[in-house]
């Protein structure tokens, strides 16, 4: 079994229409039948459209949302079988990069407090010195100067933020991070740093991560196989070079021919 092991997955919910005196219910299949895998140490890229599932799929995973049907296996537990207070305990194994790192950081505090509350859920014991130490070496980890610890949010740039929400999704040693258009906010110089970073932090730590893009070009860039989605369902999935190269599915296709010229071929 692979480390992260997807299978028929479905997220499915009822949406209410027409007036109050004549609703109307309907059946969104947002995630309709997903079938993925992940190995440990590996980068899978998804990517789609907005609206093709994408984030709901993601939160799926993460079990923010329930699924319909389905099962989600990491590390060879079934996550889609735990209770509430279960999934609560086994939350720090599962992080997530947001598109937005300065609506997902806390704007009252300091870049040390953020850190040091994450490493602390795995290791509730660290106190003082070695709890600054940690800290300055997973600041050090996402090219972070340790000196900047004691400021807030607001008065690092986007790049930097992105950097310490990284370095949050690490802290409590996860087993998978999924990294939700962590770039697509982000001015394209900037786009290319952090998508470096992740790179090598795949080297580095053997970081395991699902990278969800709209962008294929991007997600060819930094991933090792891609799943394209569309309408809730894996249309095409394989080594992220025979996907970009050699599209099969008529989306994936349409996909690579909205990428400018100059990226498609390098």
């Amino acid at each position: 079994m692979s480390y992260l092991e997807i299978k028929d997955l479905c997220t499915h919910f009822t949406k209410r229409t027409g007036t109050l005196f004549s609703p109307t219910k309907h059946r969104v299949r947002a995630v309709d039948g997903v079938n993925l895998s992940l190995e440990k140490g590996e980068i899978l890229g998804l990517v789609g459209e907005s609206g093709c599932g994408k984030s709901t799929l993601s939160r799926t995973i993460m079990q923010l949302i329930p699924l319909t049907s389905g099962s989600v296996v990491l590390d060879g537990e079934d996550l889609s079988k735990l209770n509430r207070s279960e999934i609560r305990h086994k939350r720090i194994d599962f992080q997530m990069i947001f598109q937005d790192p300065y609506a997902s950081l806390n704007p009252r505090m300091t870049i040390f407090t953020t850190l040091a509350e994450a490493i602390r859920q795995r290791h509730p014991q660290l106190r003082g010195a070695a709890l600054v130490a940690r800290v300055e070496k997973l600041m050090a980890t996402v090219g972070l100067d340790a000196k900047v610890m004691q400021k807030y949010p607001h008065e690092f740039s986007g790049g930097q933020r992105q950097r310490i929400a990284i370095a949050r999704a690490l802290a409590p040693e996860p087993k998978l991070i999924i990294a939700d258009e962590p770039v697509s906010a982000l001015d394209v110089s900037i786009q290319s740093q952090i998508l470096n970073l992740i790179k090598s932090l795949q080297q580095d730590l053997g970081l395991t991560l699902i990278f969800i893009s709209h962008d294929l070009g991007v997600v060819h860039y930094i991933a090792d196989r891609i799943a394209v989605m569309y309408q809730g369902k894996i249309v095409e999935s394989g080594p992220a070079g025979d996907v970009f190269h050699q599209p099969q599915a008529d989306y994936t296709q349409r996909l690579l021919a909205s990428i400018p010229k100059m990226l498609a071929t390098s």
